[in-house]
């Protein structure tokens, strides 16, 4: 039996999400949604905590902001800081058994776009490429993305990016159950997908948690 698996979403422990543990958990039983990788900028706080909560739903993940561009991990151990260069994370991230794909490349409306010259030396490294992100405002950047993952033969995932419980689930994973991320990369090979982009409007609920969280209203 296949399950849905969701690899791409952010809690209120991003700066530009208010979306709780507890009510993302409560939104996947809703949506139906069997897996999920919480994936918050530079930090497995909550994600460590979700995990705590319900062990079989949480793939403890993180979306980490290089020199180069945003790198997501799947099933880490030990959190990433913001800000080292993208070989020195990929390097750390194997020694911890993570399994790496990468942030929307070509989105450049994004601060963690990657430019293709600094991508390409990735290539090797890495995992996969995320070949499709609800969030892109452009399905340009998302045919980009999997372009290249078809020309270095590269794994592709799909994600929400999910900042609110409303987009979670736009882009997801039809698979078989896995518990490692050796068990994961195996049933990715046949995986299916399911994709559908969210509203541009999703883009002011980051900036209203940003402004939020800036001048701390409750």
């Amino acid at each position: 039996m296949l399950i849905r698996v969701e690899l791409h979403c952010h809690t209120d422990a991003s700066e530009d999400s208010l979306l709780s543990v507890s009510e993302l958990l409560e939104t996947c039983k809703r949506k139906r949604i069997d897996k999920i990788a919480i994936t918050d900028h530079n930090t497995i706080r909550n994600a460590r905590l979700a995990q705590q909560i319900a062990p079989d739903t949480v793939i403890l993940g993180e979306e980490i902001l290089t020199q180069q561009g945003e790198l997501l991990a799947f099933f880490v151990t030990e959190e990433l800081p913001a800000g080292l260069d993208a070989l020195e994370a990929i390097t750390e991230l194997r020694r911890q058994g993570a399994f790496i794909s990468v942030s929307h490349p070509y989105d450049h409306f994004r601060k963690g776009y990657w430019q293709e010259t600094e991508l390409i030396k990735i290539a090797t490294k890495v995992d996969a490429i995320e070949i499709f992100n609800a969030r892109c405002l452009r399905n340009r950047h998302n045919r980009l993305a999997r372009a290249f993952a078809e020309r270095h033969q590269l794994f592709g995932t799909v994600g929400s990016d999910a900042h609110s419980a409303i987009e979670v689930g736009r882009a997801y994973h039809m698979m078989d159950n896995f518990s490692t991320a050796e068990q994961f990369r195996y049933a990715l090979v046949n995986s299916q997908i399911r994709t559908q982009r969210s509203s541009p409007l999703v883009h002011l609920l980051s900036r209203f948690a940003k402004w939020k969280k800036t001048f701390k209203i409750a």
